[in-house]
């Protein structure tokens, strides 16, 4: 496990995690690739995330209940991805451009494959996981 801290594009926020997983995921879901434009690729940083608003309002993190399950952070003041967390164990998954200065991380497994669109693919040999078997997982959690 790794640890690092980060920020969003504007520095507002910074973001301090201490359990990063270097084997990341790529999300290729239809809410994934609206919310940022491309596949997620995220880090799992377990529950021990920090998040500080350096402004002095320290009102800066926006949230999105974006399904049952899970919620999504940004920056309010530039827009950034600060991170997809689920709801029911508080785990958060942080975009692995927050960190800047991570080396050694691998993509591990890419999420949704069969939602990933024709226009790209990625030559990394990874474990993958189709709506249905995601939705599966996550059922079996709550």
């Amino acid at each position: 496990m790794l640890s690092a801290q980060g920020s969003c594009l504007c520095g507002a926020i910074t973001v301090m995690a201490e359990n990063i997983n270097p084997k990341f995921t790529v999300c290729h879901c239809d809410s994934c690739r609206q919310w940022g434009g491309s596949a997620l690729f995220a880090l799992q940083c377990g529950t021990q995330v920090k998040f500080e608003d350096t402004t002095s309002t320290g009102n800066n993190v926006s949230i999105h209940r974006s399904s049952d399950w899970a919620s999504r952070g940004f920056c309010g003041n530039c827009g950034t991805h600060l991170f997809y967390k689920l709801n029911e164990t508080g785990e958060y998954n942080i975009p692995v451009g927050v960190f800047q200065a991570l080396d050694g991380l691998e993509m591990d497994m890419q999420y949704f494959s069969d939602q990933r669109p024709d226009y790209y693919c990625f030559s990394n040999k990874t474990k993958e996981m189709t709506k249905a078997e995601i939705m599966a997982y996550f059922a079996q959690q709550s």
